[in-house]
C-alpha cells in the first residue's frame, strides 16, 4: 500500500525533467515500468512527480536503467540541509 508523504524533499521535478528529456509520456513510461516488472499506473506516477507519494526504491531503480543516468540525478538540487 502506498503512502501519502509529509512535505519534506520533493524528487517530482527532478522524475518529470528526466522524463522530458527522455522524451516519453507517462503512460509510455509506465508501460516500459511495468514490462520490467514495477507494476506503476500512471496515476501513480503523476503522484511521484507532483510529490504526493514516495517513490519505490525498485522504481528508481528501474528508472536509472532506462534513463541511463547516475542516482545523483533522482537528487539533484536538492538542498541537504533543511
Amino acid at each position: 500500500m502506498e503512502q501519502k508523504i509529509r512535505r519534506d524533499r520533493n524528487i517530482g521535478d527532478n522524475l518529470r525533467k528526466l522524463r522530458l528529456d527522455y522524451d516519453i509520456s507517462q503512460e509510455k513510461l509506465c508501460a516500459e515500468l511495468q514490462r520490467r516488472g514495477c507494476d506503476i499506473g500512471r496515476s501513480t506516477y503523476a503522484k511521484y512527480e507532483a510529490g504526493e507519494l514516495n517513490i519505490r526504491a525498485s522504481v528508481i531503480i528501474e528508472l536509472k536503467k532506462i534513463y541511463n543516468c547516475s542516482y545523483d540525478d533522482f537528487f539533484e538540487g536538492l538542498n541537504v540541509n533543511i
